[in-house]
């Protein structure tokens, strides 16, 4: 009898866990900091930049599952000016994506030095009406086995989003300053801890006799959400 007891005490419980939905993986990109330690402008002691970013997913098959992309500037910048990117009127943005079961997500940042004002704005426009928006299925120019670089990871991720100034093409005319990418895998979300990691990066080279280096910070953090939920949860246990 206290077999049959425990027997229909416990049955149920392993069906409801049984049930219960796995947990959905998220990851944020958030920009947090740039220093501009020297500038590319050395005539006018200023620099005019933008930042384009975007996070794309991959599923456990390594195909595209989507998109989101955002942008901050175009802001003037002086030499030795230390920007607080999540502060102030005028903030980058995080983007945030889910990331499927045993797959991966890439997030990557390009900071450019703008020469055309006007096309550098429209851009950093166009990009601020799609700003989080996740666009897939992705199948825009993704695959398996192509390798690309951070500029063509956030290029490609504002076309399937519809934006129609491509940001390579853009290019022609300023100044690519620097580029970073940081892949993570599903299971590496789950296994991270700490719920952030910071990725420090050196932008630095030379533009004719002019020398340039910023210094960026900016932390992609991690969290989940369970399915049908809308409220995320921080991903520390």
């Amino acid at each position: 009898m206290l077999r049959l007891r425990l027997a229909g005490w416990l049955v149920p419980l392993l069906l409801t866990g049984a049930c219960s939905p796995q947990l959905i993986r998220t990851a944020q990109l958030r920009p947090t900091q740039l220093t501009a330690v020297n500038l590319e402008e050395t005539v006018s002691q200023r620099d005019e930049i933008m930042l384009a970013y975007s996070l794309a997913t991959f599923d456990a098959q390594n195909k595209p599952a989507g998109v989101v992309n955002g942008g901050w500037g175009v802001e003037p910048v002086r030499k030795g000016q230390v920007v607080e990117l999540q502060s102030g009127e005028k903030q980058a943005l995080p983007i945030e994506i889910s990331v499927p079961r045993g797959g991966r997500v890439v997030a990557s940042l390009v900071l450019v030095e703008v020469d055309a004002y006007d096309r550098a704005q429209q851009l950093v426009d166009q990009v601020k009406r799609v700003h989080n928006v996740v666009a897939g299925p992705a199948s825009w120019l993704l695959t398996a086995t192509e390798v690309l670089t951070p500029l063509r990871y956030v290029s490609a991720g504002l076309a399937a989003s519809g934006v129609g100034l491509k940001l390579v093409d853009h290019l022609d005319d300023d100044d690519l300053l620097g580029q970073s990418s940081v892949e993570m895998t599903e299971t590496e979300l789950r296994q991270n801890k700490q719920g952030y990691v910071r990725v420090p990066v050196i932008f630095a080279g030379r533009n004719l006799r002019d020398a340039y280096e910023y210094r960026l910070t900016y932390d992609i953090r991690l969290g989940h959400v369970r399915p049908g939920k809308g409220k995320k949860e921080s991903i520390r246990q």
